[in-house]
C-alpha cells in the first residue's frame, strides 16, 4: 500500500466515524435518560417553544444514525465491507442525519397555524 492522498482521506473518514457516533449516541442518551431537551431542534441557537414535543423524533434520528455508524465501524474492523460499501453507507448516513435534523428543526420553529400576537 502506497501512502497517498486517497489513503489519507480514507483514514480521516474512518477515524472521524468514532467521534461522530459518540456525539450522536450521547445526544440520544441525553434526551432519553437525562430528559435534556437543550439540543432538540435547534435553529440559530434557540430551542423551539415546545422542545419536548420534538424530542422523540430527534432521539430516533440520532439513535439510528449512531447505531448505523457503529455498525460501519465494526464492519470495517472485521473486514466485512470493502471501501466502496462502508464509505457509501457512512456518507449516506451522515448526510441523511443532517437533512433529517435540519428538517425537524425547521418544522419545530414553523410559524404557520400559530396566532400572531
Amino acid at each position: 500500500m502506497v501512502f497517498d492522498i486517497s489513503v489519507a482521506m480514507t483514514w480521516i473518514l474512518f477515524l472521524a466515524l468514532f467521534p461522530i457516533s459518540f456525539f450522536w449516541l450521547r445526544r440520544a442518551w441525553r434526551i432519553v435518560m437525562n430528559r435534556d431537551f437543550s439540543e432538540v431542534a435547534i435553529k440559530r441557537g434557540e430551542s423551539p417553544p415546545d422542545p419536548q414535543k420534538f424530542a422523540p423524533y430527534e432521539m430516533v434520528i440520532n439513535l439510528v444514525a449512531g447505531v448505523v455508524i457503529v455498525c460501519v465501524i465494526v464492519a470495517v474492523i472485521i473486514g466485512a465491507w470493502d471501501y466502496g460499501t462502508w464509505s457509501a453507507v457512512a456518507g449516506s448516513t451522515i448526510w441523511c442525519k443532517f437533512f433529517a435534523s435540519f428538517a425537524l428543526s425547521r418544522h419545530a420553529h414553523a410559524k404557520w397555524g400559530k396566532a400572531k400576537v
